[in-house]
C-alpha cells in the first residue's frame, strides 16, 4: 500500500506540474496569479490523503467537501493529459500535412490550443459525471445441464465495486437497488469493493440493501478496498446488509447450485482456489466469486461461472487499454474452456473522480437456463 501510495503520489504530481505548465500560458504575467494556482496544486494532490486524515478522524463535513473537490480535480487532471498529448499527435500530423500537401492547417500550440483542450476536457468531465450517475442493467443468459429437475430457469444479480463512501452514497445506492429489485433475482451477489469508507455506523445503507430479499439469498468476497477501508468494518456493513460473506469457502444453495467465494489478496491470505474448488464439486452449476478477473490454469474445468470486477474497464477512457494490460478480460463474457466461463463487471459505481468516460456503471443480470 506504501508503495502504490508514493508511486501515485509522484505521478499525480508530476501530471499536476504539466497542467500548470499549460495553464500559465493562459494566465497574466500577474504573479500573485501563479502563487495561487501552484497552491491549489499542492493542496490537490494532498488531498486524497488528506480525505482519508478527516474522514478518520470524524469530521465528515470537511472530508466530503474535499473529496468532492479533490476526486473532480483528479479526474480533470487525467483528462487533461490525455487531452494535450492527443493535440500534441494532432499538431504532427498538421505539421506533416503541410509539408507535404502545401496547406496552412491550425497549430494547437499556444494559448488557443491551450484553450481548446481545457475547455473539451472539462466538457468531457461533465458528461462523465453524468455517465457515472447512468447505470445500465447488463443481461446475460447461459445455457446449463446442471440446474437440478424443476429448476428451469435462476436468476443472478451482481453487484461490484460500488465504493460506498463521501461520494457514492445512500443515492447511489438507491438506483442500484431500485434497478435489482426490478429485476427480481433469486440470488443476488457482491464481488468486493462494496465499500471505500467506514461505512458501518450508515444504518440508511444497511435498510436500502436489505429491501432486496432474493428468495436464496444474498453472497459476498472482499476486494481491495475492504482491506484498505478497514476490514473489520467493512465486513460489518456488508454483513448488516443481509451478505453472507464467504473467505475461502463454499455453500451448497438448497441443492441448487454451489457458491464458492475467496478473499482478494491485499489481505495477505493465499487461498488455493483449485483445491477449494475441488472440494465443491458435486454436480450442480458451481458459481466462483473473484473480486479480479484472473484465472490460473489449474483452476479451469472447476467451476462453470466466474464472477469478478475489480478494473472499472478502465472507468474513463483510454484506461482501459492500460488496465487491459494486467486484466485482458475485463468487460462481459468470456469463454475460458474446459466448461469454465467469466464475466467481468464494469462495477456499479466509481472510485476517485465521480465520472465514467465510453465506461459506464452497470448492474448484471445472469440467467442460468436449464
Amino acid at each position: 500500500m506504501l508503495r502504490f501510495l508514493l508511486i501515485f503520489i509522484s505521478v499525480y504530481t508530476l501530471m499536476n506540474g504539466l497542467v500548470y505548465f499549460k495553464a500559465k500560458a493562459l494566465l497574466p504575467d500577474r504573479w500573485g496569479l501563479h502563487y495561487f494556482l501552484l497552491l491549489f496544486l499542492v493542496l490537490m494532490v494532498a488531498a486524497p490523503m488528506g480525505v482519508r486524515f478527516f474522514e478518520k478522524n470524524g469530521y465528515e463535513g470537511p472530508a466530503r467537501l474535499l473529496a468532492y473537490l479533490g476526486y473532480n480535480w483528479m479526474g480533470f487532471v487525467f483528462l487533461s493529459l490525455w487531452g494535450f498529448l492527443a493535440a500534441g499527435v494532432i499538431g504532427l500530423i498538421f505539421k506533416l500535412l503541410d509539408a507535404v500537401m502545401g496547406t496552412n492547417l491550425p497549430s494547437l500550440t499556444g494559448k488557443g490550443g491551450t484553450a481548446i483542450v481545457f475547455t473539451a476536457v472539462l466538457l468531457t468531465c461533465i458528461y462523465g459525471y453524468r455517465e457515472a450517475q447512468s447505470i445500465m442493467v447488463e443481461h446475460t443468459e447461459i445455457k446449463t445441464g446442471k440446474l437440478p429437475q424443476g429448476m428451469d430457469r435462476l436468476k443472478i444479480a451482481q453487484i461490484s465495486d460500488v465504493h460506498l463512501g463521501l461520494i457514492n452514497g445512500k443515492e447511489h445506492l438507491q438506483r442500484i437497488v431500485d434497478l435489482i429489485r426490478a429485476e427480481q433475482p433469486d440470488i443476488l451477489v457482491a464481488t468486493g469493493d462494496i465499500v471505500d469508507g467506514d461505512m458501518a455506523g450508515n444504518g440508511e445503507i444497511h435498510d436500502l440493501m436489505k429491501q432486496i430479499r432474493p428468495r436464496f439469498g444474498k453472497y459476498a468476497v472482499t476486494g481491495n478496498h475492504e482491506f484498505y477501508a478497514g476490514l473489520a468494518q467493512a465486513l460489518e456493513t456488508i454483513e448488516r446488509s443481509g451478505f453472507k460473506v464467504l473467505r475461502g469457502e463454499g455453500v451448497s444453495v438448497e441443492g441448487i447450485l454451489n457458491i464458492v467465494g475467496i478473499d482478494d489478496p491485499t489481505g495477505g491470505s493465499a487461498t488455493n482456489e483449485a483445491a477449494l474448488l475441488a472440494s465443491s464439486q458435486n454436480g450442480l452449476f458451481t458459481l466462483f466469486l473473484k473480486h479480479r478477473p484472473e484465472v490460473p490454469e489449474e483452476s479451469r474445468g472447476l467451476f462453470d461461472l466466474q464472477l469478478s470486477g475489480h478494473t472499472h474497464r478502465g472507468q474513463i477512457f483510454p484506461f482501459r487499454y492500460l488496465t487491459g494490460m494486467v486484466y485482458p478480460m475485463q468487460n462481459g463474457l468470456y469463454d475460458l474452456g474446459n466448461g469454465s466461463m467469466l464475466y467481468a463487471s464494469r462495477g456499479s459505481g466509481t472510485w476517485g473522480p465521480p465520472m465514467r468516460v465510453l465506461s459506464p456503471p452497470e448492474v448484471t443480470i445472469i440467467e442460468l437456463v436449464r
